[in-house]
């Protein structure tokens, strides 16, 4: 099945700043529990994403991410990720984050 242009307009994929990361054990597979400030307009959001392997929690904050933000919210082990955050897997399969190369403001949307 192909996607359109249109499919890729209706997500809203956008830049934020990691402002806050915890440890997430009751996840079923390794992960981390994230606020993300997306800015004034969509504000701070929280994720669950499967980064433990490659990224202590400490080291994520100030860190610039790319997530989709318009999905509706999941529970994942009792905890509401609002955003899903974007990822790609390295030869092991472990998540590697999507990010941009230089600092831009967060809020910023993926065209």
């Amino acid at each position: 099945m192909s996607a359109t242009i249109e499919d890729f307009d209706r997500l809203e994929i956008r830049v934020g700043t990691v402002v806050d990361a915890k440890p997430f054990p009751e996840a079923r597979k390794p992960s981390v529990k994230l606020w993300i400030d997306f800015g004034a307009t969509i504000g701070t959001r929280q994720s669950s994403a499967q980064l433990a392997v490659h990224y202590p929690p400490d080291r994520l904050i100030g860190r610039q991410v790319l997530a989709v933000v318009n999905f509706p919210p999941r529970r994942i082990a009792g905890f509401a990720s609002e955003v899903l955050t974007l990822g790609i897997p390295d030869e092991d399969g472990a998540v590697v984050l999507v990010r941009p190369d230089f600092a831009v403001p967060d809020g910023g949307r993926l065209f």
